[in-house]
């Protein structure tokens, strides 16, 4: 056995290693490795699973795999392919102004094998109702008058975001997408509010979502009473940004999805059925 080369090593089966490496090596998971290692060893001498275990890994790079890979295997499958995280800015004041108008628009696409974020969407949107921004709602989003003059109306922006779903494949039927947001007020009240009272269609997809706040109790087994502040301190995770920027705390959303999902949680639908 010390003499033989590693394209004659044969399994009990009989089927050979290497037609193995050609034709299995990208679909065996990788925390099999090590007891397929410790299977073999009183069989082979140490050089030759040295060699096997180094032309596996050759091959499982050429097939694209590695280090998503091995984020893969460091947490269990979602039920999603893409995760859509939401966060409206509106414009605010107190007492409250009404109705609310959104004045900033942001989406990122989450990829539901790594939790990374793939792509982009953010606009800001021009108020109508009231175009003038109060000094509260720049004190507490960030957004200065500048920021929304001569954007697109929502309707104009609603037509970029069904534009942005379809070209990153959202809207195939295969694909499963849902959106995400810290709480049910921006899709259960913000956006179907507005729609109505500018008489405009919402789109299905924004008719189902999850809570990450209901996710994160799920998870933790408590409430985050102050939102994304109590769910960084729970999941020790550094606040991203500036509070109430809607980009940014779309960031802190999926930074805390990806620690949750690689804690093991599998995130589900939390919103009810329109």
């Amino acid at each position: 056995m010390s003499n033989m080369s590693l394209s004659s090593v044969s399994d009990a089966s009989g089927c050979s290693m290497i037609a193995f490496l050609h034709t299995g090596a990208a679909k065996f998971p990788q925390n099999l490795l090590s007891r397929s290692r410790q299977a073999v060893s009183p069989l082979f001498p140490a050089g030759v699973l040295k060699g096997f275990s180094s032309i596996v890994s050759r091959k499982l790079a050429s097939h694209g795999f590695g280090a998503s890979m091995a984020a893969m295997s460091s947490f269990p499958p979602q039920r999603y392919h893409y995760f859509l995280v939401l966060d409206f800015e509106a414009t605010c004041d107190k007492p409250q102004i009404h109705p609310q108008e959104i004045i900033e628009f942001p989406i990122l696409k989450l990829n539901g094998r790594t939790m990374e974020i793939e792509s982009t969407f953010h606009m800001y949107v021009q108020p109508v109702v009231h175009p003038q921004l109060t000094p509260f709602c720049t004190e507490l989003t960030g957004i200065i008058q500048g920021m929304v003059d001569g954007q697109p109306s929502l309707q104009q922006v609603l037509e970029r975001v069904d534009e942005w779903m379809a070209k990153e494949g959202l809207l195939d039927p295969s694909v499963k997408s849902i959106f995400v947001t810290c709480g049910d007020w921006d899709l259960k009240v913000m956006l179907p509010g507005q729609c109505q009272y500018l008489g405009l269609p919402v789109a299905d997809y924004f008719k189902q979502w999850i809570n990450l706040k209901k996710a994160y109790s799920f998870a933790m087994g408590s409430w985050p009473k102050n939102g994304l502040l109590d769910m960084n301190k729970g999941l020790n995770l550094q606040h991203i940004g500036r509070p109430h920027s809607g980009i940014d705390d779309c960031k802190n959303i999926a930074n805390i999805m990806k620690t949750l999902a690689h804690r093991g949680f599998i995130f589900k639908q939390t919103s009810k059925p329109f």
